[in-house]
């Protein structure tokens, strides 16, 4: 039975990741993203988002972008101003915060740990600086800085243990740069994309120390984060057919239960760079370090290519973090669905196997999920301006008797 609890905390915090992209999106987006899985074994944390996402070029001056995205009682925003520092060389400010975007679900073994669980609400600061650095390259290669100034506030809930302390409240540094060749759109099925790029982030937390039970657990005080992602998505454009190939792959050095790498369930949009694991609980594995393969293959089934069979899999190779290991270093998960696509919507219906997940009956673990993106745009351009009048008749015989 799914608690209210774990509702709210994956309903909030998941859209902050969309403004965080490495460069200022010059494409006007609105958007609507809802994604679920539901495991069939054992007692798991939600896993779910919705939200808004806006991206408006042209904010009040040419030379400003807006950046949104918006869920229940979180915001995430990102003022973008182009050239500001010279050509080629853009700024972003930005606000982020809100109820339970610091929360935290443990799962250990492949068990959901509600009395080890806890609230989170915060906020953050930020300052970015976006430089490109081949003008008129036909794939651009972007480098970014970002430093940001984050609060977290922690309280327990209903199902947290008495005897469990949560961390102290307190502010975290984060110190970001990367460079990224390419890029994905932040949609839900891109029809091409292209990305190489690596990441370092450092993490100076003020008020790190002991909690949990009788100080089993400690927040560290520093963190060394290192990434990349190569990634290459491509749709034949007679048969219709795509597929994509990811491989993403992580260091840490000081991390924590709660900034290291955490792997499973497929929520794409989930953050800016998803660790997806079919079958999985959402976050299940936490990773010290790891290497992640994925890919996706989608046959259209119709001569519209309105409907097509997806194919997934994942495969990683991971050393967990101490006191969250699991007995085997790899873990596989597949899964297959439905997609319909047309111009305003995107939805897909879909099954995963956890090949390696831990449960109690052994390993194996199943799930369903869906994944749906509505772009608002296009849907008011469907209804205002159908193809043919006639699809309008049904507002015809609403009004007919006014």
């Amino acid at each position: 039975m799914l608690r209210y609890r774990n509702c709210w905390v994956l309903l909030l915090p998941l859209a902050a990741a969309l403004t965080a992209r490495a460069q200022i999106d010059p494409v006007r987006r609105e958007l609507v993203q809802l994604g679920y899985n539901q495991p069939f074994e054992g007692h798991a944390p939600f896993s779910g988002y919705a939200f808004y996402y806006r991206n408006q070029p042209a904010f009040v001056l040419s030379n400003l972008t807006l950046r949104l995205a918006l869920a229940p009682v979180y915001l995430d925003s990102e003022l973008g101003v182009r050239d500001a520092l010279g050509p080629h060389t853009d700024l972003g400010l930005g606000l982020a915060g809100g109820g339970f975007a610091d929360s935290y679900n443990e799962v250990r073994s492949g068990r959901f740990l509600p009395d080890e669980s806890f609230f989170g609400h915060g906020g953050e600061a930020s300052l970015s600086v976006y430089h490109l650095f081949n003008d008129g390259a036909r794939i651009p290669l972007n480098g970014v800085f970002r430093v940001a100034a984050h609060y977290a506030a922690y309280e327990a809930d209903s199902d947290t243990a008495a005897t469990f302390r949560v961390p102290d409240d307190g502010t975290t540094f984060h110190c970001r740069a990367g460079f990224r060749w390419g890029g994905m759109e932040p949609v839900l099925l891109p029809a091409r994309a292209l990305e190489l790029s690596v990441w370092y982030e450092f993490q100076a937390r003020f008020d790190s120390g002991p909690y949990g039970f009788a100080g089993d657990r400690h927040l560290e005080a520093q963190t060394h984060l290192v990434w990349g992602r190569a990634l290459f998505a491509y749709t034949l454009p007679e048969s219709g057919h795509s597929f994509s190939l990811s491989l993403t792959g992580g260091w840490s050095e000081g991390a924590d239960r709660l900034n290291t790498y955490r792997l499973g369930a497929v929520l794409p949009l989930a953050s800016e760079f998803a660790l997806t694991l079919p079958g999985y609980y959402y976050q299940e594995l936490s990773a010290q370090r790891f290497v992640l393969a994925a890919g996706q293959y989608s046959l259209p089934l119709d001569a519209r290519k309105h409907w097509s069979f997806v194919v997934v899999g994942a495969t990683t190779a991971a050393d967990y973090l101490p006191g969250l290991e699991e007995p085997d270093h790899w873990q596989s998960g597949v899964g297959g669905g439905l997609l319909y696509r047309c111009a305003p919507w995107q939805v897909v219906v879909g099954y995963g196997y956890g090949v390696d997940a831990l449960r109690s009956n052994g390993r194996g673990a199943h799930s369903i999920g869906v994944l749906v993106q509505i772009d608002i745009e296009k849907t008011m351009a469907v209804l205002l301006h159908p193809q043919s009048p006639f699809r309008s008749r049904g507002l015809f015989r609403l009004f007919r008797g006014l």
